[in-house]
């Protein structure tokens, strides 16, 4: 403990740590006039002593210092709690313009029960909330053209879904019109093969412009579609789709989507030459890791018919082995008397980081 030899050293001490401090404080009485101000306050509020000390708080600067806030501070919440931290005061003060800053409060009674002080100190954080209002509304315009990217996204996927469908149709009408089988069977592979990019777009249209796809319904849809429209009472073919819960990206899903389509197309065309009953072709899809394998299988005549995809030569040969390059991964094909297996296969590069999510 100091001992002051006079209250003149007493006094010294206290203007020096006053002015030591970095943020500007007050030193308040009673009756709330300024005993004491920090050099630090006089350069922040422009002020000078002569017009601060002796003074009572609410009229300094021509009464810029009477804030309802500030009133509320120290009138009710200091003689109550004696103390407050982090009070947030925001005003315009002339000349220096608007400022936001941290109150903390103190009050110190002295030992004869009459004698009160309130120690103001002001931290200026006016900088901060400058920073937080631009990132408040640098937020507000990066939501807004998201917002306005996933509209014009959601609308151009619209436009694109309504083409290929138009497409399609076109395709079909030609189909039921030529008199040649042959070129019927090209129109009606041509309009299989847009329908599956069409599945594509219906998918991202429901996810919301999302550029994932979920693949077990988007194999599932699209395995249906070629069902219908391919298969007839003549030779009725049971289509499964096994898959698990995931997704791929749109760009993957559309590879994806016509190499299946292609060999889907492929088994019902020549896999049961004669009538089966227990025909079917299994599609189905498997992670490994960050690589995949995908298998259409069928259980129909095998070696007896040429598989299309294995001897080359056709349009659906060339978009099969084309997608199967693109996507990186590799073709596996077994055939024999129990049906045919073409496997698409990407291997794993690294078995913790699985491809679908």
């Amino acid at each position: 403990m100091i001992n002051f030899r006079n209250l003149e050293d007493a006094q010294r001490l206290a203007e020096a740590i006053v002015n030591t401090i970095h943020d500007p404080l007050l030193v308040l009485d009673q009756h709330l006039a300024v005993m004491a101000a920090s050099r630090s306050f006089y350069e922040t509020f422009a002020v000078d002593a002569d017009n601060t000390l002796g003074r009572q708080l609410y009229s300094l600067g021509n009464g810029q210092w009477d804030i309802p806030a500030l009133r509320l501070l120290l009138e009710t919440i200091i003689p109550a709690e004696k103390a407050m931290d982090g009070f947030e005061v925001e005003h315009d003060f002339p000349g220096l313009g608007r400022k936001t800053m941290l109150l903390n409060a103190r009050q110190v009674v002295y030992s004869d029960g009459v004698g009160k002080t309130i120690l103001l100190a002001f931290t200026d954080i006016s900088a901060r909330r400058a920073i937080e209002r631009e990132k408040e509304v640098l937020h507000e315009r990066t939501e807004e053209l998201l917002r306005q990217k996933e509209v014009l996204l959601q609308e151009m996927q619209h436009r694109v879904a309504n083409s290929l469908q138009i497409i399609a149709s076109i395709l079909l009408l030609k189909a039921r019109a030529v008199n040649s089988e042959e070129t019927r069977r090209d129109l009606q592979d041509a309009h299989q093969r847009v329908m599956s990019v069409a599945e594509v777009q219906k998918h991202l249209h429901a996810f919301g412009g999302i550029d994932q796809i979920e693949v077990g319904s988007y194999l599932s849809k699209l395995c249906e579609s070629l069902g219908s429209s391919m298969t007839g009472d003549g030779q009725p073919i049971a289509i499964k789709v096994i898959a698990p819960q995931g997704h791929i990206g749109s760009d993957q899903a559309v590879s994806m989507g016509l190499i299946v389509t292609e060999l889907v197309i492929n088994a019902i065309k020549y896999a049961f030459p004669s009538y089966r009953a227990d025909a079917g072709i299994v599609v189905c899809y498997e992670v490994n890791g960050n690589g995949w394998k995908f298998v259409v299988a069928d259980n129909g005549a095998g070696k007896v018919v040429a598989v299309p995809v294995k001897t080359g030569g056709g349009l659906g040969t060339a978009i099969v082995q084309a997608l199967v390059k693109q996507l990186g991964a590799q073709i596996e094909i077994s055939t024999g008397a129990h049906g045919t297996v073409v496997s698409i296969v990407r291997a794993s590069t690294d078995a913790g980081l699985p491809v679908a999510a």
